[in-house]
């Protein structure tokens, strides 16, 4: 099992900003691509952005020219970073990463255990 660290979250005004991040911490041969989910109360669990292994990206129309994801293979992370943050972005980020691990002939999608984010008004 592939364990996601995610770190980052909390409570921010709105017009704030917040980082996060996702560190896959095992045994792994590459990861594909990496991205995030958000889920707010109530709601169903969207894309917000998502970014493949040669760095290619795409975005969520609500957070384009807000949020900005990247990656750093050498640590084996993602981030988010999030400006001007709404209180509509209020939700559970979670993270996920394709992953081949050793012994492994396909890569697996693993999730996060998803981190808070709140933007007040």
């Amino acid at each position: 099992q592939v364990q996601l660290v995610e770190s980052g979250g909390g409570l921010v005004q709105a017009g704030g900003s917040l980082r996060l991040s996702c560190a896959a911490s095992t045994s792994i041969i590459s990861i594909n691509a990496m991205g995030w989910y958000r889920q707010a109360p109530g709601k169903q669990r969207e894309l917000v952005a998502g970014i493949t292994s040669g760095g290619s990206t795409n975005y969520a129309d609500t957070v384009k020219g807000r949020f900005t994801i990247s990656r750093d293979d050498a640590k084996n992370t993602v981030y988010l970073e999030m400006n001007s943050l709404k209180p509509e972005d209020t939700a559970v980020y979670y993270c996920y990463a394709e992953v081949l691990r050793y012994y492994s002939s396909s890569y697996q999608r693993n999730w996060g255990q998803g981190t808070q984010v709140t933007v007040s008004s």
